[in-house]
Parts: structure tokens; sequence; C-alpha cells
């Protein structure tokens, strides 16, 4: 089996990512919010030049998938029609920043201006003097007094919340920096990402990530680090009541494209993106008729969502099976509790920590299976078929 291509960049609307399928058409909502306008916009346009879902990533962005070359330009018009479009290549790959989808909705006394700073990050990633970050490197701001919702989200550099402080903190380092104001905070991390770039972060590649960069030794000065440990981390997030609002997943983080509008329609005070591969409805209404659609997941309990699988064969390219159909069966008989990950290459694009049980594909239909572990970790067993992970479901609990 050869090693996966990794491409070391994300794509993007004006970038797209080619697939087996079609290209790959990623929108990053800016400031991870959708209006009414938008939603519906964006989901007429996959329904029109897409396959018709809308997938939801784990940085907060929406996909189309299945586009041809040919609808390329369309698509892109009905994008640039609803304001879910940059000017260039550049300044969407820019826009790599992860909002806290949960953030304050009314100004009280503590209330930190989370888009103030993603704007702020934004207009100084753009200014000439600013280098060229890897794609993939991007900023976190979660910083909800008392606690962070992101903690388990990548980002390489973090505005995060200590008790009711501002700190700034490289992805990697177990303290932070304490900040006056959300000003200063924006200012830092432009510092940490420019030190980044000067002390050698970026490979001969364009590829770094903040936290392998420090593994590896690198060692922030200090006017850069800090002492400040920042705030525990939320409950996991679920579907359902959570954070003020609803969260709706589905399948696979795979949408019907109508839903997106549908959803919209039934949120007072807008859609937000997560992370999490869910929206968040604020102020929902109708709650009752989103949790009776049958193509959502609103509810913890849902066995779907401790299911994770890649697009697969032969949506893409890399993948050496079909990934979602055979994760579907096994989620009827997956134990209580436990997590299912299916990945079509060694890569785990679909869920890149350990799982308690990850099969990686290594032939149509054939598995490497493994416990506890990543879709690139050794296996306990090799050339597991399907055909014996149907009739044996007792094969994945088993002792090594």
């Amino acid at each position: 089996m050869s090693d996966p291509l990794i491409r070391g960049w994300c794509p993007g609307a004006l970038r797209p990512m080619a697939a087996g399928d079609g290209l790959v058409v990623r929108v990053r909502p800016r400031m991870g919010r959708l209006s009414r306008a938008q939603a519906h916009g964006l989901g007429d346009a996959a329904l029109a030049h897409g396959n018709g879902v809308i997938e939801m990533t784990s940085r907060a962005n929406l996909q189309i998938r299945g586009v041809s070359e040919a609808a390329l330009p369309a698509l892109q018009a009905d994008l640039r029609a609803v304001d879910l479009l940059d000017d260039t290549p550049e300044a969407e790959a820019r826009r790599n920043i992860v909002l806290n989808p949960f953030r304050n909705v009314t100004r009280d006394a503590w209330f930190r201006d989370h888009e103030a700073m993603a704007q702020g990050l934004a207009r100084g990633l753009a200014t000439a003097g600013m280098p060229r970050l890897p794609g993939k490197f991007g900023f976190v701001v979660d910083a909800d007094v008392r606690i962070r919702y992101l903690a388990g989200v990548s980002g390489d550099i973090r505005i995060e919340s200590a008790w009711d402080d501002l700190i700034v903190r490289a992805d990697g380092a177990e303290l932070g920096r304490r900040v006056a104001d959300e000003g200063a905070a924006v200012a830092l991390a432009l510092d940490i990402a420019r030190w980044f770039a000067a002390s050698g972060g970026i490979g001969a590649d364009g590829r770094g990530r903040m936290h392998r960069h420090l593994a590896g030794g690198a060692r922030l000065p200090d006017g850069l680090a800090g002492d400040t440990a920042p705030n525990p981390p939320a409950q996991p997030v679920h579907p359902g009541y959570y954070g003020g609002g609803l969260c709706v997943g589905a399948a696979f983080g795979q949408l019907p494209a109508h839903r997106l509008g549908w959803l919209v329609d039934r949120a007072q005070r807008g859609l937000f993106v997560t992370p999490f591969r869910m929206v968040h409805l604020c102020l929902p209404v109708g709650a009752a008729e989103i949790r009776a659609a049958g193509d959502l997941i609103t509810a913890s309990q849902d066995p779907m969502r401790r299911v994770f699988a890649c697009t697969g064969a032969p949506g893409c390219p890399q993948a050496l099976s079909a990934t979602r159909n055979v994760a579907t069966a096994l989620a009827r008989t997956l134990p209580a509790g436990k997590v299912l990950h299916v990945s079509g290459c060694a890569k785990g694009c679909a869920h890149p920590g350990p799982a308690d049980i990850t099969l990686t594909a290594t032939a149509p239909y054939r598995f490497s299976l493994i416990r506890h572990g990543r879709a690139g970790d050794a296996p306990a067993r090799h050339g597991v078929t399907t055909a014996q992970l149907f009739m044996s479901p007792d094969l994945m609990t088993e002792s090594t």
C-alpha cells in the first residue's frame, strides 16, 4: 500500500480541489455565520451545481462536492451574489480563523468581541509585510469567560480566556501571555505568526504547524511567551440544546442542501457554522419540527454521532475502498459509547484522533483493524473483510 498524498493545503471556493467525484469547493462563511440570504443561496447553489449535499467540516467551513469544471463559473457567480466569495484565492486562504460559535449574544460586563478580533486578524494577515503562512496554519478565537469551547479544535495560534482575562497562546505551549484587550490580543497573535515564519517554522515544501515547531525544539522569545493557563474546556459539544441554541448535525457531516435554508428560517438570531460538523441555531423556533426531520441528527444518543467516515472511493482518488456504506451498516451493532472510524486510507481525514475502533482500507472492502488508535497506526488485525465484520460484529471488540 503506497503512502497517501498529503497536499498541505485546503480547498477553497476560488481554488477548488479535484476529487474522484468532481471538484470540492470549500466555502468559508465570514465570522462563521450565515445570513438567511446566504444560507438559501448556498443551498440552492449546491443543488444546482453540485451533488445536492453540503459537507460540514472540522474547520467550521462548508463544502460542495461533485462540481464539474463547466459548472464552476456559475457556482462562483452564485456565491459572489450572496457575499460568500473572496476577491482572490490569497485573500480566501488567509481567512483560516475559527470563532467560538457559542459566543455571547448579549454585551455584558464580561463580553469579549470575538468578531472584532477575527476582523483584526484578517486585516493584519493581509498587510504587505506579513509573511505567507502555510495553507493549514490557522487561528482560533475562543475567549468566552471561564470556559473554552474550542479546546479540541485545531489551531496554531489561539486567543483564549483565563478566567475573565484574555491570553494569547501558541499551540503546543501549555501557557499563554496575558494581554490588556482585544487589540493587544490581535497584535500579539500576529507577532507570534511572524516569529513562526522567521524562526524556521515553514519547511521547504511550504508546510508547517506550530505544535510541531515547538515540539522540535523551537522556543518562543520571552516577549511572546506567557505564564498563564487557559480556562478549562467545556463539556463535549453534542446535538440538541447547547450554548444557548440548538446544535443540528447530519450523518457524516453531510447536510442535505435543501435543509440549510430550511434551518436558517428556524433560527431567530442566525445560523452559526461550528467546527464540530454541526450548525448552531441561535434562539431556534419549531424545535419539535427540526427533531422530527429524519435526515438530521438532533439527539446526543444517536449512534451515527459516534461513527466517522471519509468520502471514500470512488469520490476520493486516494481511497482504497468505499467507506460510508460500511460505516452505516456497522453503526447498528456498534457497542454503546464506542467510536468507530472507517478511513479510505492512512491519512484519517474524517477523524485525525484515535478511535475505539478504526478500520483503514487496504483494498476494496478489505481493512486493517486498529483498536484505540488512528488510521495510520499499527493494526491489531490485517486484511479484515466487510463480510467478516458484518457476520461477526464481535470481531471489532475482541482483545488483541
